[in-house]
């Protein structure tokens, strides 16, 4: 399989279970349940396409090894360029995915993102 296709695959995986759950179910399961999602959708990862290149699935990763010398700068652009895809895609799947949930909307529940201010969590 072609590394840049299983970088593809990973993030994909990571962004669609990981912020789906949050999106989709995070009033239901809570945070533990989203840490879950999280955290099995990289070790199914780590299983699945782990043995096609170490299972990056993240741009911090992928610099991580150039700065250790494990990877050279133009083959992490080509896994950056693959990861950056795979979560956009993801993150347009789960998005049409959630419209179809009654009361939803982009604009005020958004895709599991991060927020800050009035009404989210600790207010920061």
């Amino acid at each position: 399989m072609n590394k840049q296709v299983a970088e593809f695959i990973g993030t994909f995986t990571l962004v669609l279970l990981g912020c789906g759950s949050a999106v989709l179910a995070g009033a239901d399961i809570g945070l533990t349940g989203i840490s879950f999602a999280f955290g099995l959708a990289l070790i199914g990862m780590a299983y699945g396409i782990g043995p096609v290149l170490g299972c990056h699935i993240n741009p911090a990763v992928s610099l991580g090894m150039v700065a250790a010398g494990s990877m050279s700068m133009p083959e992490a652009v080509k896994y950056i360029i693959a990861q950056v895809a795979g979560a956009i895609v993801s993150a347009a799947v789960l998005w049409a995915i959630a419209t179809g949930k009654a009361g939803y909307t982009l604009a005020e529940n958004g895709l599991g993102q991060n927020g800050w201010g009035a009404g989210y969590l600790g207010e920061y």
